[in-house]
Formats: structure tokens, sequence, C-alpha cells
């Protein structure tokens, strides 16, 4: 998913893909809470500034289906085909739950462990066809690129301008460290007391 320079207000609320028949319809992925919403809003904008209204929309399996007042025949479909399409931030319901956001309002948040370490900063996220995925500016330099899951990132607080992830999880711990980690809790790789002089079952007191 692209994302809107730093200045910008807009959230994007949709990708253009391919055509859909000859009069200028269009296959839309949305990342509306109802894909059929997306004209909710009024115009939409694209990156480079064009206005695109919708005139109608219909669902069609993982997609919508969208017909734009400025785009008339196939050709013109075409050449939208990877569009990413916005909407200025104000247009967008203000009373979100307490565990809800917007993604542009991740933007610029700060990145940390889940010891409270800081890790980067998040530079943008996206949308690949497998799922989101945020862009972290690490700290020691360098970028990451985060699955925004729940098991990734457990937690979001934009009152406190910060987003939580685990560190395995997010892929930023190699192997050898992630078994490091695993020797200092303890335990086994099944998850029982790594000293083998405890006792068992069997073994007299």
């Amino acid at each position: 998913m692209k994302k809107p320079s730093k200045n910008d207000t807009r959230v994007q609320l949709a990708v253009i893909g391919a055509p859909q028949g000859l009069r200028g319809e269009v296959r839309v992925k949305t990342f509306t809470g109802d894909p059929l919403a997306i004209g909710d809003y009024g115009p939409l904008s694209t990156e480079d500034g064009r206005t695109l209204t919708v005139l109608n929309v219909r669902p069609a399996k993982n997609v919508v289906v969208a017909r734009f007042a400025e785009v008339g025949d196939r050709t013109a479909a075409e050449a939208l085909n990877g569009t990413a399409l916005f909407v200025e931030r104000t247009a967008l319901p203000a009373d979100l739950e307490e565990d809800e956001f917007y993604h542009a309002d991740l933007i610029g948040l700060s990145v940390i462990d889940g010891e409270g370490e800081r890790v980067g900063r998040v530079q943008a996220l996206h949308d690949f066809g497998g799922g989101d995925i945020m862009e972290v500016a690490l700290a020691v330099g360098g970028m990451a690129m985060v699955p925004f899951t729940q098991a990734a990132v457990p937690q979001v607080r934009v009152s406190e301008g910060l987003v939580e992830i685990d560190r395995v999880a997010a892929g930023l711990v190699d192997d050898e460290d992630a078994d490091d980690l695993d020797d200092a809790d303890g335990l086994d790789d099944a998850g029982g007391p790594d000293n083998p002089d405890m006792p068992g079952d069997g073994d007299a007191p």
C-alpha cells in the first residue's frame, strides 16, 4: 500500500485493479470496514492529485467493481490499474473505539519492543496482497518489514505515540538469538526444565 507524502493529511481507502468490462468499470481492493462504503466519504483523489467520483459500486468476490464519473471506457480504466485512492482524514468518522485506528495514524509513531526498548519508527504500511506489512525505520539503521499481525504487533497505543512489537514474531531476532532467549527461560524445547538432574516421576526423592 502506497502512502501519501509526510505532510499529507489523506488516508488511503483503496487501490484500483484491472478493468471490468468495456464501459470503464474497474476492480477495486478496498481498505474500508465495509467494502461497499468506498463512495460514502465524497470524491477520492489519486497520489498525483486527480479526482475520481464513485458513481456506483457492487461486490465481486474478494473485491468490488466500481464505476467512476471520470472514467468512460476500458482504455481509461486500464490506465488506472495500480492507482491508490485517498480521502481526506477529516472526511472519516472521528468517533473510533479505543482499540481502533486508521493506518495513516501510525505513520511516524515510535516502535518499541516488549521490554520498552526503542526499535525504530513506523515509516509506512503496505498491502502486497498477503496481509498488511509495517515498514519500520530501525534505530540502528536500515529498514525492516514487519507483518502487521497480532503476534508481531501485539499493541498499538496511538494516544501514547507507540507501537509495540514482538521482536521474534516480527522477524527481528535471528534463529541463534531466539535459541538464546529460549535457553534463558529455563525450559527445554519441549517446555520442560533444562536441568537433567531434577527427579522425574519414576525417581526416588
